[in-house]
């Protein structure tokens, strides 16, 4: 076993390396690398792991579980800008927004009534108002959670215009099954943003596209990210706690 020490060196190292990766994509495709968020996805690795990341500079992390995220999150700088970018189920959104008072993203609004869920928390505790990004299934499998394309303008304007405690800031994707997404898949997601900004009324540099992740962050930044969700290529491979047998 290596200490966690040594692991952890690793961690920093490997996000320096994704930093320069995004720095030589943004720069092939004529952009800049600060317009792209690079979200370090840091789902069931420990909390020391994360403080080495966050020690060699880095502030914006992302989480799928709410009860991860908020055991992580008071263990952590307050600083941090935490994305929950999981599947979010509506008993979960007030202990979510109440434990962790630094989150400063939901990634994975996928329908109304978790939009209105949200809303109606954000106003009951007093907090300001909360960006969201509107999950997409662009791959067209069942299995995947998210808004049809055909749906998200319709979406977008309940967000922008029924739910004044939340601020809609764009579109997320994940892409296929097995979490490689092929062109289509981030286009799909871009023509999605041309209607909305189109119907809403606002620039498309307002609305932000969050896709890519550690097999294919390159190619979305090629084609319009401005946030990229990178866990394994960071961390290493996800660390599932064996069942308990009975």
């Amino acid at each position: 076993m290596a200490s966690s020490a040594a692991i952890d060196g690793v961690a920093a190292a490997a996000l320096r390396s994704v930093m320069q990766r995004v720095q030589l994509a943004a720069h092939k495709s004529g952009r800049v690398a600060h317009e792209i968020r690079v979200l370090a996805v840091s789902k069931t690795k420990p909390v020391s792991v994360l403080r080495q990341v966050y020690d060699a500079g880095h502030r914006c992390f992302g989480e799928n579980y709410v009860q991860e995220l908020v055991e992580k999150a008071p263990q952590l700088p307050e600083d941090i800008e935490w994305h929950f970018i999981g599947n979010l189920q509506s008993n979960k959104v007030k202990p979510l927004l109440t434990g962790v008072p630094n989150l400063a993203m939901v990634e994975s609004v996928d329908d109304e009534k978790i939009a209105n869920r949200l809303d109606t928390v954000v106003a009951s505790i007093g907090r300001k108002p909360l960006k969201v990004l509107l999950q997409v299934n662009t791959s067209g499998e069942e299995s995947k959670s998210g808004v049809e394309p055909s749906g998200c303008v319709e979406l977008a304007k309940h967000v922008s215009l029924g739910c004044p405690n939340l601020e809609f800031c764009g579109l997320m994707t994940i892409g296929m099954l097995d979490y490689t997404s092929t062109p289509e898949n981030f286009k799909t997601l871009a023509n999605c943003r041309t209607e909305v900004c189109k119907a809403l009324g606002i620039p498309e540099e307002q609305c932000e596209l969050s896709m890519g992740m550690s097999a294919d962050f390159e190619l979305a930044i090629e084609l319009g990210s401005t946030n990229v969700r990178i866990g394994s290529t960071i961390f290493g491979a996800r660390e599932y706690p064996k069942k308990q047998s009975n």
